[in-house]
């Protein structure tokens, strides 16, 4: 698994896209942006779905990520994107009890239940208690990372 960590937004862009087939459809398809701002995640989508927009394109929604850190696979089997909500389980030192601090992540599987294994397998070499809570498949139909992560991702 690779991790990338940053502030991400999610936008879904309705476009007419050529299906597998031969025609061309209006379809609405949310994806996942690194970037700063709302103004950049919505001029990056514009740009990275330039090239598979056909006539009108636009953009149907933006909102912050509830997560800021994705862990993407290597497996061509792992297309779909779920989120993954954690309770990390820490010991209040004065008082002695109990906290819990909720963390998500989006996390690049095949199925829910590969996607935990995942989470087990980033999360056991952490000194960390936790428990997962929930896992659930998302719309989301890819990330995009700026153009140097993409590169570093890539090559790690």
């Amino acid at each position: 698994m690779k991790s990338h960590i940053a502030q991400f937004f999610e936008v879904k862009f309705k476009y007419e896209k050529t299906q597998e087939d031969g025609p061309v459809k209006k379809v609405t398809e949310a994806y996942a942006i690194d970037a700063m701002t709302w103004s950049e995640a919505e001029k990056r989508i514009v740009e990275e779905m330039a090239a598979y927009a056909q006539g009108e394109a636009e953009i149907k929604d933006i909102r912050k990520a509830q997560y800021k850190e994705v862990l993407f696979s290597d497996k061509e089997a792992d297309d779909k994107y779920y989120k993954t909500k954690l309770s990390l389980i820490m010991l209040d030192e004065k008082s002695g009890k109990e906290k819990r601090q909720n963390v998500i992540y989006l996390v690049q599987a095949a199925s829910t239940a590969q996607a935990e294994k995942y989470i087990h397998d980033v999360m056991s070499p952490t000194m960390f208690n936790y428990e997962v809570v929930k896992v659930e498949e998302t719309k989301i139909f890819d990330v995009y990372l700026h153009k140097d992560e993409q590169k570093k991702t890539a090559n790690e």
